[in-house]
C-alpha cells in the first residue's frame, strides 16, 4: 500500500494534469510543489523516488508525469475522497465547504470494503458536492464539457451550475448565500465587460459576481 504522502502526490499530479493544456500532459515541478506547499527541492526528491517506484515519468527539464500504475493509485485516491466528501455532506449534514479537509485525511484511512458500502448507500453516486466527477470501481471517470460562467453568452436561455472548480470555504460559503451550487438552474442576464462583471438571475433574485469568480464556476445548458 502507499503511504498517505505517496498518494497525495499522485492525487495532486493527477488533478495538476487536467489542468494543463500541454499534450505530453507534463506538470512542471515548480507548479507541482506550489500545489503540495512544500518546497520544490522536497518535491523533486519525492518525484525522483515515484519514478524509481514506475509510478511517473519524469523529465528533469520538462516535468513529470503519471505512469499507468501511478494515475491508476490517483484516482483510487480521488474516489475515495469524493465519496467521502458526499458521505458527509448528505448523511453527516457537514457544511460543503468543510469537507474537503475532513476527506483529506479519512480519504487515506478508509477501506474499500467500508468505500463499497459508502457508495451503495449513497446510490453510486457520479459527482460529489461540489460537482466534481467520481471514478467508479475501475478507476474509470465521466468526461463532460462544461463552460465556465465568465464566457457564457447571457441570452440563450437557462443554465445549470455543474461544478465548483474553487473549493476554498470562504468562497464556497459566498456560493452558498447566492444560491449557485451544483444543479441549480440561473438564466445569464448580463456580461459587464466594463465592470468586469457577470449578473445572473437565481431563484428569482439578481446576483452580480466579478468575472475572476464567475470563471469558477462550470455551467451546462
Amino acid at each position: 500500500m502507499a503511504s498517505s504522502t505517496v498518494e497525495n502526490y499522485l492525487k495532486t499530479l493527477y488533478l495538476q494534469q487536467q489542468r494543463t493544456t500541454s499534450k505530453s500532459r507534463q506538470v512542471a515541478m515548480g507548479r507541482l510543489a506550489k500545489a503540495m506547499d512544500v518546497t520544490p527541492g522536497t518535491a523533486t526528491t519525492m518525484i525522483k523516488a515515484l519514478s524509481d517506484s514506475g509510478m511517473v515519468d519524469y523529465k528533469p527539464r520538462n516535468g513529470v508525469s503519471l505512469t499507468e500504475q501511478g494515475e491508476e493509485i490517483a484516482l483510487h485516491v480521488l474516489r475515495r475522497h469524493r465519496l467521502v466528501e458526499l458521505f458527509l455532506v448528505d448523511i453527516l449534514k457537514l457544511d460543503w465547504a468543510e469537507v474537503h479537509e475532513e476527506a483529506e485525511v479519512l480519504e487515506h484511512a478508509i477501506s474499500d470494503k467500508v468505500l463499497e458500502k459508502i457508495d451503495a448507500l449513497l446510490g453510486h453516486p457520479s459527482v460529489d458536492p461540489h460537482g466534481d466527477p467520481i471514478p467508479n470501481a475501475k478507476g474509470k471517470v465521466k468526461r463532460t464539457a462544461f463552460s465556465n460562467l465568465a464566457d457564457t453568452q447571457e441570452g440563450k436561455g437557462k443554465a445549470r451550475v455543474a461544478r465548483i472548480i474553487d473549493q476554498k470555504q470562504e468562497f464556497l460559503r459566498f456560493l452558498n448565500r447566492c444560491g449557485l451550487t451544483p444543479g441549480t438552474d440561473i438564466v445569464i442576464e448580463k456580461h459587464d465587460e466594463a465592470a468586469d462583471a457577470v449578473t445572473v438571475k437565481v431563484a428569482g433574485k439578481s446576483v452580480t459576481l466579478g468575472s475572476a469568480a464567475a470563471a469558477k464556476i462550470l455551467v451546462e445548458r
